[in-house]
């Protein structure tokens, strides 16, 4: 990775409205230097992780599909209309 140079450095530092001083910059170029080969082995270990191809996958069962009667739970409904629960209005359409 190329390192960066002291007018880099005292460029970003003008775009950003920072003082820096003359004995500041070395360390400060070591410093970012150091985050970026930091950032560097972060992408190249990200790289190598695959995602699977679909997500949400349940490894514990197979998924079945199980019909149940939902006029048993309809009926207990103290209002309905059709094969819907009907419930008060809580928002004000103004």
């Amino acid at each position: 990775m190329a390192l960066l140079s002291r007018e880099e450095i005292l460029k970003v530092a003008r775009g950003s409205q920072l003082e820096i001083l003359e004995h500041e910059i070395d360390p400060l170029i070591q410093q970012i230097q150091d985050v970026l080969t930091y950032a560097q082995r972060v992408k190249i270990i990200a790289s190598d992780i695959h995602e699977p191809s679909t997500k949400n996958v349940n490894v514990y069962r197979c998924d079945t599909i199980v019909s149940s009667d939902a006029e048993a739970i309809l009926k207990r409904a103290p209002e309905r209309e059709g094969d819907f629960f009907v419930v008060p209005m809580i928002l004000d359409n103004n």
